[in-house]
């Protein structure tokens, strides 16, 4: 079969929402060092700074902020604290223990694909992988046992430096297209939530210019819900100011693009 291209996933907000894991997480580990807890909107605003990909450091920024906003005399806790903290919130368990054992948010993380979805990308002739900051153990666990995608290829947290760093996604990239990354190559697109993800595919055309590189961004669910069509439209338009290539309803809407335009 014709391969039409490579897609690159992100994880959090695009194959899974973490509005009630990931994100609740932070915001209940932020409220056990400051006594504030940050809103939903707080952390779209600073992750729309575009350097907050990974939530124990957005968690320890939003503390040091809060606390300089208060000008309280609380002492600032160490990154070890916050992961430990996070991490109890996150999994309930021990993260590299068997996951039936962790009763923590990550049980209340809705898939946003199926399984079939990767069947039809196959059908298309699309290639695809995942590059995301979430990691390795939570990554593997929504792709090999939720999805049940058998070795899906996945650059996770600590395996690349953290995005926007375009490495890891260029790693992948060349890794699945078998070829040298450039103007012979197929195109390559890569889709997230983040600014940070958009970012991500313009540092990797400064590195390789001569690579056909697609930025797909989607919004997070949670600006999905009913009521938030405002802020939504006011994410996707920042996404786009940033650089994204192409706006997506939902992941799932790339069954219905025309694979070999891309």
């Amino acid at each position: 079969m014709k391969n039409n291209g490579v897609i690159l996933f992100d994880i959090d907000g695009v194959i899974r929402s973490v509005e009630n894991s990931y994100r609740l997480s932070l915001k209940k580990t932020v409220f056990e060092f400051c006594g504030w807890e940050p809103s939903y909107q707080d952390i779209d605003n600073a992750k729309n700074e575009g350097i907050w990909n990974n939530d124990w450091d957005l968690s320890l920024e939003l503390i040091n902020r809060y606390i300089k906003k208060k000008n309280l005399t609380i002492k600032v806790p160490s990154r070890r604290n916050i992961v430990k903290c996070f991490e109890g919130f996150y999994f309930g368990g021990n993260p590299n223990g068997d996951s039936e054992d962790w009763k923590g948010f990550i049980n209340n993380e809705e898939l946003l694909v199926k399984e079939e979805f990767f069947n039809l990308l196959n059908a298309n002739g699309i290639i695809w992988g995942f590059v995301s900051g979430a990691e390795s153990v939570s990554a593997k666990y929504v792709l090999e046992k939720r999805l049940k995608l058998k070795f899906p290829p996945l650059i996770a947290m600590g395996d690349a430096p953290d995005k926007p760093n375009p490495d890891g996604f260029i790693y992948l990239a060349k890794k699945l297209s078998k070829n040298k990354l450039g103007s012979s190559n197929l195109p390559i697109a890569y889709i997230g939530d983040t600014i940070a993800d958009v970012q991500t595919v313009l540092n990797a055309r400064k590195k390789i210019p001569s690579q056909k590189f697609i930025s797909i961004g989607v919004a997070p669910p949670h600006l999905h819900l009913k009521g938030r069509k405002k802020e939504r439209d006011l994410y996707e338009s920042k996404l786009e100011e940033v650089g994204a290539d192409l706006i997506l309803h939902s992941v799932n809407d790339l069954i219905n693009i025309n694979f070999e335009l891309l």
